[in-house]
């Protein structure tokens, strides 16, 4: 298989389209975590990502038939790209299935390129099956995005350029994964030539079908994708891309959202790009990989870690929630929900135990005659600062609850505190994720039973790739039946906040 994919990569045609990207050492992260970080600048590319080499591999590929009825696609923005790149070099028409979560800036490079854009589901995979029904309907002929030969040989030219650029020894190669195409391409290649280096997946908690693919010893689709990393948002990865990993690809790494835009900021820092989501993964990756060799008392020094920056097609509004998370992710902020006794002297002992440290947000409201509920964030410097803060709390005698890491802490409580009132009887507390987009709202107003109350509603537009909503609901039990189903049709992630201890502090 490996002789196979070796040769269609040496022959693939990319360079009619593509450049041969620069690798580059990052000074300021490589000294900070002891190795050498290499990025793979795909993100420089026309189209701002790695995709155009396996489109246009593909269409290059396609008969003189093929290319008059024109070509169709799905895809999340990058391949939409370059594929719509690929037939105004071609001569050919293009039509382009988006998911209608996909950034405005992806859409609006599709059509300037003279795509034809279709914006159909909230996936990859719903564009797909919908690109799928247009295919048979328009004759076209469908570029897969990464389930093709042609395509898996063209995004294999990646691993060719970082092997012919690097000859010195290389730990192991970090590479993004969304359906799998690049990883199948890079792993091909590296593996034929230079077997003892790593290949090494990285995908997000919430866009994890490799991982659990891999785990299970066969393609395994998930019921739902998170849409942060969009370019990754894929929920059933390839057939022969997943071929291609179970043999050649090491082990894949599992990073959350914050990881992610703490790595975005780390490519910023040593080359003053701002990379997609997607495109920073494989960093996020890469200093896993060390900080668990850290942890296991078995540290990963000097050496050579390359990593794939695949793409940079990011949403400007997007950088205020990236910036957020990123101080997140560094662990510059430690939330706490503290208790303290309404009596003399309390507020300055509780200032004492903060001590010299910057408070960085400071919210309460009076509870009752005996206490008080004081939400506070602190900047601190190290992860485990926050541990240490709250047992301090402890041991001053006030009652502490950590939400460093507390979704609905960081992202609601923190703008409602002193939210609370007496006529909220049946009510139930959960946290959404809508898709940004016009009528996501209605739809679940139009779905849910008019006889529910709506007793609280908080959203706030952070630039992200859902809208994060904190609703109440009262809700009667004999109803509840009735409930379960609404949330199963409506389809929106959700989780149920009416159990968590914030709840009562702030707003129960």
């Amino acid at each position: 298989m490996s002789n196979d994919y070796l040769k269609k990569i040496l022959t693939a045609r990319v360079y009619d389209v593509a450049q041969e990207t620069p690798l580059e050492l990052a000074n300021t992260l490589s000294q900070r975590i002891d190795n050498r970080i290499y990025f793979k600048r795909e993100d420089m590319q026309s189209v701002f990502s790695f995709k155009l080499r396996g489109a246009y591999n593909k269409m290059a590929h396609l008969t003189p038939a093929q290319l008059k009825r024109g070509v169709i696609c799905a895809s999340a923005g990058n391949h939409a790209q370059g594929v719509a790149l690929s037939a105004a070099r071609l001569g050919c028409r293009a039509v382009i299935v988006m998911p209608t979560t996909t950034p405005q800036v992806k859409i609006d490079a599709v059509k300037a390129r003279g795509g034809e854009v279709v914006l159909f589901g909230d996936s990859f995979t719903d564009a797909y099956e919908h690109a799928l029904t247009l295919e048979k309907k328009q004759k076209l002929t469908f570029v897969h995005p990464f389930d093709d030969p042609y395509v898996i040989a063209g995004q294999g030219t990646v691993g060719m350029e970082i092997l012919r650029q690097h000859p010195d020894p290389i730990h192991a190669i970090f590479v993004a994964i969304g359906g799998g195409g690049l990883i199948a391409g890079v792993a091909s290649y590296v593996k034929a030539v230079r077997p003892d280096i790593k290949i090494i997946g990285v995908q997000t908690t919430d866009s994890d079908a490799m991982a659990r693919s891999l785990k299970a010893g066969r393609r395994v689709a998930l019921p739902d994708v998170g849409l942060f990393s969009d370019g990754t948002a894929v929920k059933l990865v390839g057939e022969e891309t997943f071929r291609i990993a179970k043999e050649l690809v090491d082990e894949v790494i599992i990073v959350d959202t914050d990881a992610v835009c703490t790595a975005i900021k780390d490519i910023f820092q040593d080359t003053r790009s701002i990379v997609e989501p997607a495109g920073a993964l494989a960093v996020a990756g890469a200093k896993a990989y060390v900080e668990r060799a850290k942890a296991s008392k078995k540290p990963i020094k000097g050496e050579s870690l390359i990593t794939i920056a695949c793409g940079a097609n990011m949403n400007f509004d997007r950088l205020r929630f990236v910036a957020e998370m990123a101080d997140a992710g560094e662990a510059r902020e430690a939330v706490f929900a503290v208790t303290i006794p309404e009596e003399r002297g309390s507020f300055r002992r509780f200032c004492e135990t903060v001590g010299p440290r910057n408070v960085t947000e400071f919210n309460y409201r009076i509870s009752d005659a005996k206490a008080a509920h004081v939400f506070v964030g602190i900047q601190v410097s190290a992860a485990d600062e926050a541990g240490k803060i709250a047992r301090n709390f402890e041991k001053a005698g006030f009652g502490v609850l950590d939400l460093t890491h507390d979704e609905l802490a960081k992202v609601h409580i923190r703008h409602l505190v002193g939210g609370k009132s007496d006529l909220t009887g049946d009510e139930l507390l959960y946290r959404f994720e809508f898709p940004e987009r016009p009528g996501a709202l209605m739809k679940f107003l139009s779905s849910m039973n008019p006889g529910w109350n709506i007793s609280l509603f908080h959203y706030r537009n952070q630039g992200g790739d859902v809208g994060r909503i904190l609703i109440g609901l009262q809700v009667p039990k004999k109803e509840m039946k009735e409930f379960r189903a609404f949330l199963a049709q409506l389809g929106y992630r959700h989780w149920d906040e009416s159990k968590n201890p914030l709840y009562k502090l702030f707003l129960g």
